[in-house]
């Protein structure tokens, strides 16, 4: 299958998104071995934390590729209702892995914080000219997903931006302890700079794993689509009253970027299969105008959701 042919005008093809999404891998990959041998040797817990959040962003950022490349492969033909509820599993599994870590850095940072020591000068100074480097990187490749995930929303570009906003943030504010640590290393207090550090690169791990978790999950859960959504939906069916004779219920769901929309719609008994499809035609094509990414199916019933009506004595 060729994933440029099967994109909507407006959208972005899923293999223009794999291609974002490996490149943001690999240079991740080659940034994390030297914050870890860096972290080891500078005996900076806050470089430790780093480089465990950077692991944990490497998976992340796996994951996403994994299910992108899936689609490129044609993976989501295998499926009536597309590949979307495998990214926001990408998204759940990454949050998870998130907190887990979270155990570990936590223990590890209050050790060192009840045992403080000074940092090894020639190995942090070498970190902090990496950490630099990183920040500008990460933040070029945050405004690349920004600008791509403009086009139309996915789950896995939006756990991607939110992924390296925070860590083009906290390698900052790790930069600055380091700097501080360094320039007030003749001060006693200055031993604690590091750990202390280590808690707010901390927080900004919880923040992240819990919104990666909770923008993932209603979609997993089949919530229903958005007020405002259900509000266009409402209008639509009233700017159509007479091509039907009752409303019976709506049904919807998202997976990944796409809204999928049941309605269950009464029509005059009396009226003809051609003109009933024609009806439906016109509801149908104007709720997908005015829901971009939608598909929208009408069902002809008598009873609430399809459901026979029962038929007085």
């Amino acid at each position: 299958m060729d994933s440029k042919k099967d994109t909507i005008p407006g959208q972005t093809s899923p293999l223009v998104k794999e291609r974002v999404i490996f490149k943001s891998l690999v240079i991740d990959t080659l940034f994390w071995f030297p914050s870890v041998i860096l972290a080891l040797l500078s005996g900076s817990v806050t470089l430790y934390t780093d480089a465990i959040k950077k692991g944990n962003e490497i998976l992340s950022t796996f994951f996403s590729w994994l299910a992108l490349k899936k689609m490129v492969e044609g993976g989501a033909n295998t499926y009536d209702y597309g590949m979307g509820k495998f990214e926001s599993i990408t998204g759940i599994i990454t949050g998870v892995v998130m907190f887990l870590s979270l155990v570990l850095v936590f223990a590890h940072t209050v050790y060192n914080l009840l045992n403080p020591g000074m940092l090894h000068e020639e190995s942090t100074i070498i970190a902090m000219i990496v950490l630099i480097i990183g920040v500008c990187v990460s933040t070029v490749l945050w405004r690349e997903k920004v600008h791509i995930a403009k086009n139309e929303y996915s789950p896995v570009l939006e756990a991607q931006i939110t992924l390296f906003k925070t860590k083009a943030g906290t390698d900052l504010i790790v930069l600055i302890a380091l700097i501080l640590a360094v320039l007030f290393e003749h001060h006693s207090w200055a031993e604690y700079i590091d750990p202390l550090a280590s808690f707010i690169v901390i927080g900004s791990f919880l923040i992240s794993g819990y919104r990666t978790i909770s923008t993932s999950l209603p979609d997993l859960l089949d919530r229903t689509i958005e007020e405002e959504l259900q509000l266009v939906v409402v209008r639509s069916l009233a700017d159509f009253f007479d091509e039907y004779e009752a409303f019976h219920g709506i049904r919807s769901r998202k997976s990944g970027n796409f809204i999928y929309i049941e309605l269950f719609l009464e029509f005059d008994e009396e009226k003809k299969l051609k003109e009933i499809q024609s009806s439906i035609d016109k509801i149908k094509e104007s709720l997908e105008k005015e829901i971009p990414r939608s598909s929208v199916t009408i069902m002809p019933c008598t009873g609430k959701f399809g459901c026979r009506r029962k038929e007085k004595d």
